[in-house]
């Protein structure tokens, strides 16, 4: 099996697509066609965690902290990430990243947050926009439904909690081929009237090429006409933080306490408790003081995250409980949500957990 096979599950559960501007997942270093020894999952490309790989013969880490996020002026080892690049290029490792583009699927990062802690009826906290296209297409009716069908398994037509919707109007088309034509229905050099269903499908802007090519594999034109177009609306799916849930509503000191315990936690940082209990709780893994607002204007209680400055914690504003549980404890187990995603696409090759704990953040207690 080739790094590329693996590259292709990783994409598919996390389009590159929807990683932020300033973000650099993908494949760092490396080559897509050499062929994968094993794989070790960790959630971040370490020297140690390369040397690790090359130790229990792996040539591949998949990490979600990209090691490189900017361009590399020089390579002389003269800090962690050049000490980490160099040993991968020396090893032959390749190194994959899986950043923004997981956090920002609804089953990514923060589904495993919400996971540990028990929340249900789950939503985007911020969903992204920008993230949808409408497909419009004009095929005999005789043959619509077969290329109807052939979307729909490319991905299309699927809204909220629906699948394979479509819009579909009959109106007439009419064409006429040059001497070069191969028309499906007419005749070359004559003008043709064909009843022709116009079909309308929504898909996620990742998919376009894939769907093109199955409207183009399945239509029986020669001349295939489309159109696409962007729409304005939020993909509920995709997007920043999670909100959700618990199935009773819980006292603040004992919400407190099962993060400590879920997480592992030595300590809890948090803004004044305000004495009601809690019920819904918004979640960001990493650094998210960004959306402390959102989960306010989301009516949450609690909002758990990481990296949150002191003047941040007042944006609060007695308005919800702010804790923040510390990055990597925010984030590891997103660990454990690349083994799933790996073991049930390739469950006899050899996929490994990191041994080396990358946490740089220490707590005397």
């Amino acid at each position: 099996m080739k790094i590329a096979d693996i590259i292709h599950v990783l994409e598919k559960a996390a389009p590159p697509s929807l990683q932020e501007t300033y973000d650099n997942a993908g494949l760092i270093t490396g080559d897509a066609g050499w062929q994968c020894t094993g794989i070790i999952c960790t959630l971040d490309a370490t020297e140690a965690v390369v040397l690790e790989a090359l130790s229990r013969g792996c040539n591949l880490v998949v990490a979600h902290h990209p090691i490189v996020f900017s361009g590399l002026k020089k390579l002389n080892g003269k800090n962690y990430v050049e000490k980490t690049v160099i040993a991968a290029l020396k090893n032959d490792i390749a190194i994959y990243a899986i950043h923004t583009n997981l956090d920002n699927m609804l089953q990514g990062v923060n589904g495993k947050i919400a996971d540990k802690l028990g929340l249900e009826n789950r939503s985007i906290l911020a969903p992204k926009t920008g993230q949808l296209m409408k497909l419009f297409t004009f095929v005999p009716t005789d043959q619509a439904n077969h290329v109807r069908n052939a979307l729909f398994e490319a991905g299309a037509g699927h809204i909220g909690n629906y699948s394979e919707t479509s819009f579909n109007v009959q109106g007439t088309g009419t064409f006429k081929g040059n001497e070069n034509a191969q028309p499906f229905v007419g005749q070359s050099g004559k003008r043709h009237k064909e009843t022709e269903t116009k079909m309308e499908v929504v898909f996620p802007v990742w998919l376009k090429n894939r769907l093109v090519a199955a409207l183009k594999a399945a239509h029986p034109y020669e001349e295939v006409a489309y159109d696409i177009v962007p729409l304005a609306n939020d993909l509920p799916l995709v997007g920043s933080g999670l909100i959700g849930q618990l199935p009773e509503p819980m006292e603040e000191t004992m919400v407190l306490n099962m993060l400590k315990t879920s997480f592992n936690l030595a300590v809890v940082r948090h803004t004044p408790l305000l004495g009601k209990r809690i019920k819904t709780i918004a979640v960001c893994g990493g650094a998210g003081s960004f959306l402390i607002g959102k989960a306010i204007a989301a009516g949450a209680d609690l909002y758990v995250s990481a990296d949150i400055k002191y003047h941040e914690f007042f944006d609060a504003d007695g308005k919800l409980v702010v804790a923040d549980i510390g990055h990597w404890e925010s984030e590891q187990f997103t660990i454990e949500l690349l083994m799933e995603i790996l073991q049930y696409n390739f469950p006899t090759f050899a996929i490994l957990k990191s041994n080396v704990d990358t946490n740089p953040v220490k707590y005397f207690v």
